[in-house]
């Protein structure tokens, strides 16, 4: 499994507060509910976490939460073969 907070694709985030993607890639204050919709309708197995990012200052629901995504099987093969990598 990795994990995925919200804050890794915030555009409105800077690289010190936790942003993993180039901003032009980012979009405008995701939520947990959002990220786990595109990534059940792409077939991938994800669970959601009542966790927070370490940076993340603000404490509201909107802010809380974090997707935990399968990408391989106890064997080690993956679980979708169009998803090779991160």
């Amino acid at each position: 499994f990795i994990c995925v907070y919200p804050v890794y694709i915030n555009s409105k985030k800077t690289l010190a507060e936790g942003r993993r993607i180039p901003a032009e890639k980012a979009v405008e204050n995701p939520s947990c509910a959002e990220i786990r919709d595109v990534l059940t309708a792409a077939g991938v197995n994800v669970y959601v976490e009542n966790k927070m990012h370490p940076r993340e200052w603000n404490r509201d629901v909107q802010f809380r939460g974090r997707v935990r995504v399968q990408v391989k099987e106890a064997d080690g093969s993956l679980c979708q073969e169009k998803f090779t990598s991160r």
